[in-house]
């Protein structure tokens, strides 16, 4: 697989996850945008919350990357980096059909997150509300380690890199596609999010995903001549 595919990809991925990620961050955007006096949310605040939750993505991504790493020198590395392949592609056909509405296919992948969520949530409170960049940027990275499908799809994909740069690129690539949908509920929060997870959208958006997954696998069957 090669890697430059694999960073657009993720940032496709990310962007048209825009519904889910509103969902899922849209409380605290919604709180960031209530802090600032007036209607127009500051977009220092917005800026430091989403770069601290894309900068724990990246880092997770270079550690996925570093162990789908280490797994290619424990044996042989074509069958290897053909399993992670096939992984990450089931992983994009599962998140598919998540966004259209099929939200068992990731329900067992958030619920393993949930044990370290339960560890860290409590040190979010500190940072809310979140008045300054100095409190939004440790909330944004606190809250990158909230248990997502998406997330967890695009870290399957990191773990494919095979390394711990190409992993935290990856999901930088990914971090980076979802940066426009939040920012924008920022400022529209109530009316962006109503249409990002309207029904079309999210069929839509989980249609083009699966797509990705099932070109995915289809690329796997013939692995060897990627």
């Amino acid at each position: 697989m090669a890697v430059d595919s694999v960073f657009l990809s993720l940032f496709i991925v990310g962007l048209l996850g825009g519904g889910h990620c509103v969902g899922m961050c849209g409380g605290i955007v919604g709180a960031l945008a209530m802090q600032e006096p007036g209607s127009r949310p500051g977009w220092m605040l917005h800026l430091a919350y989403n770069g601290g939750r894309i900068a724990s993505y990246a880092l997770a991504g270079a550690i996925a990357g570093a162990v789908g790493g280490l797994s290619l020198l424990a044996g042989p590395a074509l069958p290897l980096q053909q399993a992670l392949y096939v992984a990450a592609s089931l992983m994009l056909v599962a998140m598919g059909f998540y966004l259209i509405g099929v939200t068992g296919s990731l329900a067992w992948a958030e619920r393993a997150g949930h044990g370290i969520w339960r560890r860290i949530r409590p040190l979010t409170a500190r940072f809310i509300p979140a008045r300054t960049v100095a409190q939004a940027l440790p909330l944004g990275m606190l809250w990158g380690w909230l248990p997502c499908g998406l997330v967890y799809s695009a870290l399957v994909s990191a773990l494919a890199t095979g390394s711990a740069g190409s992993g935290a690129l990856a999901m930088l690539a990914f971090g980076l596609g979802t940066l426009p949908n939040l920012l924008l509920a920022g400022y529209v929060f109530a009316r962006f999010r109503g249409f990002a997870q309207a029904p079309a959208v999210r069929l839509t958006s989980g249609l083009l995903v699966l797509g990705f997954g099932v070109v995915g696998l289809w690329r796997a069957a013939t692995f060897p001549a990627v």
